[in-house]
């Protein structure tokens, strides 16, 4: 299990990490756990799942 920060998230979504991070407060994305900082990390398989379901859904 790969964890990505919110940059990293970001970056593959093709979106701004402040989007990133209401993803996460809202409960669409759900960190796997938080790093050192407080800030989220993400399980790779997630955010692609993520991704896809989203794009379905007419886009990010």
């Amino acid at each position: 299990m790969a964890l990505m920060t919110v940059e990293q998230v970001a970056t593959l979504l093709g979106v701004q990490t402040i989007r990133v991070e209401r993803l996460a407060r809202e409960n669409l994305l759900i960190a796997a756990e938080t790093d050192s900082e407080g800030k989220p990390l993400f399980n790779e398989e997630d955010v692609k799942r993520y991704k896809t379901l989203a794009e379905r859904l007419g886009g990010l």
